[in-house]
C-alpha cells in the first residue's frame, strides 16, 4: 500500500513539474510571414460600454502587438454603439489607457452615426481618435481589403 501511495505521489509530482508545464508549442506563422513591409493587419471591434470589457479588449490588442512586434502588425479598434463612450472626453473611464495605446500606434476609429445619434460632436472625442461615417462598414471594408477581424 505504501509503495502504491509513493508511486502515485511521484506521478503527481511529475505531472505538475515545470518541465511538463513548459511544453507549450510556438504558434506557427502562416506565409507570408509578417514583416515591416507586409505587417499583419487586424481590426478589433468594440461595441460594449463596460470599462472592464474595454480593458480586456485593450489587453488582447497589446498581447497581439507583443506577439508580432510593433513593426510587424497594424492594429485598429473600431468603436460603435455603446463602445463609443470609451473615446468620449468626460465620459471615458479608460481615457488614460486609450492614450497609452495610441502612443503604441494603435488606431482608434469611432462610428460617426453613433456620435450623431448621441448628439455628440466630433470635438468630444479624445485626441487622435478618427471618425468614419459608419463603424460596421469600416470593418467590412477592412476585411475585404485583407484585414483580419477579431471580436474578443
Amino acid at each position: 500500500m505504501a509503495m502504491k501511495r509513493a508511486l502515485l505521489i511521484a506521478l503527481a509530482l511529475l505531472v505538475a513539474s515545470p518541465a511538463t508545464a513548459s511544453r507549450e508549442r510556438a504558434t506557427e506563422l502562416a506565409d507570408p510571414k509578417p514583416s515591416v513591409d507586409a505587417p499583419r493587419r487586424i481590426v478589433v471591434s468594440l461595441a460594449e460600454s463596460d470599462p472592464a470589457r474595454a480593458n480586456a479588449v485593450f489587453s488582447n490588442v497589446i498581447n497581439i502587438q507583443e506577439f508580432y512586434g510593433p513593426d510587424r502588425v497594424e492594429l485598429a479598434i473600431v468603436l460603435y454603439g455603446p463602445g463609443v463612450r470609451h473615446v468620449l472626453k468626460g465620459d471615458s473611464q479608460v481615457a488614460e489607457r486609450v492614450a497609452s495605446l495610441r502612443a503604441y500606434d494603435i488606431t482608434f476609429i469611432a462610428c460617426g452615426n453613433t456620435l450623431e445619434s448621441m448628439g455628440r460632436p466630433h470635438d468630444d472625442l479624445l485626441d487622435g481618435v478618427e471618425v468614419v461615417k459608419n463603424g460596421l462598414p469600416e470593418i467590412v471594408e477592412k476585411v475585404l481589403s485583407g484585414w483580419v477581424h477579431l471580436k474578443p
